[in-house]
């Protein structure tokens, strides 16, 4: 498998967008930059974004634009779990043709490294 193979099955499974009644070429633009938006948000204890740590659960684009995002943290006591989701929240808001963000917090299933993608891994020294 490719590393560009691994991304777009990544992103496949994160992102909810059957039956849209958004165009198609619309909707992959929303999603492409949507993930980009994701890619500036950084734990502040690990040297990687969220997105290519895996605490990016779900993606749902709404046919309103209203985006719906499930994340997780890599430890529940993490010293910023108040704070991160609005940052996610306040960085897909800034995508033009977003409506609204709703980020909801889970840790089921808990996170582990093994979410890490290949760059991820790398920026972290474990690759």
């Amino acid at each position: 498998m490719t590393a560009d193979n691994s991304k777009a099955e990544k992103q496949e499974q994160l992102l909810s967008v059957s039956g849209s009644a958004l165009p198609a070429e619309e909707l992959e633009r929303l999603t492409q930059d949507i993930i980009a938006a994701l890619k500036t948000v950084y734990d502040p204890e690990i040297p990687a974004d969220i997105y290519e740590l895996g605490l990016i659960y779900r993606v749902d684009i709404e046919d309103d634009r209203l985006v719906k995002i499930e994340m997780t943290l890599t430890a529940p006591g993490c010293p910023v779990a108040g704070e991160m989701p609005g940052w996610v929240e306040n960085a897909v808001a800034a995508v033009e043709g977003v409506s609204g963000v709703e980020v909801s917090m889970t840790f089921t299933p808990p996170w582990t490294p093994e979410r890490m993608s290949e760059e991820a891994q790398v920026a972290v020294g474990w690759y």
